[in-house]
């Protein structure tokens, strides 16, 4: 008799759970809310069209926001055709002072980046948007952003404005 109330058991904790899952969606832990028929993404390659020029970011930053939706979502990355398209320039670079000394020199530096960025859904254009995002980096104005000093600034940056532009187009925050 034991065996048989442990079996029903596990029967209807099992029916339970399927109609709980099956009645949430498209779900992710990453809180992207994709629909079923969305299959692919195409990120096409970000310009960089801001003032100041910095080689590299324009690569660097696509190859980010790639990464970045290969690793949350269980999408595929696609060269043409995607479901969902990301496409922009980063459209600004910049290092301005944001505390200064007494003998007025900076004390303190920003170093700002911003993209512009469509999005574009092909099964709901509602969703579709065209937004800028930005981040910035401080260090001291003692320090050089240069070399590997710039990369981890940049990569910090490129985390930050990637995961909004996600979270704007995925999870709809």
């Amino acid at each position: 008799m034991k065996q048989k109330l442990r079996h029903i058991a596990i029967i209807s904790f099992t029916f339970c759970l399927f109609l709980v899952l099956s009645g949430c969606g498209a779900y992710s832990f990453s809180g992207a809310n994709i629909g079923a028929d969305i299959k692919t993404f195409q990120v096409n390659y970000f310009q960089n069209n801001a003032a100041n020029v910095q080689p590299g970011i324009d690569r660097d930053f696509t190859l980010k926001l790639q990464d970045l939706l290969l690793n949350q979502t269980s999408l595929d990355l696609v060269t043409n055709n995607g479901d969902l398209l990301y496409e922009g320039e980063i459209v600004e670079f910049y290092t301005a002072p944001i505390t200064a000394t007494s003998q007025s020199t900076a004390a303190q530096n920003r170093l700002t980046v911003g993209v512009n960025v469509r999005f574009y859904d092909t099964k709901i254009p509602d969703n579709d948007f065209e937004q800028r995002f930005s981040f910035y980096f401080d260090y001291p104005g003692t320090t050089q952003l240069i070399g590997s000093s710039l990369d981890s600034a940049l990569d910090e940056i490129f985390e930050r404005i990637t995961q909004d532009i996600f979270n704007k187009s995925l999870a709809k925050w």
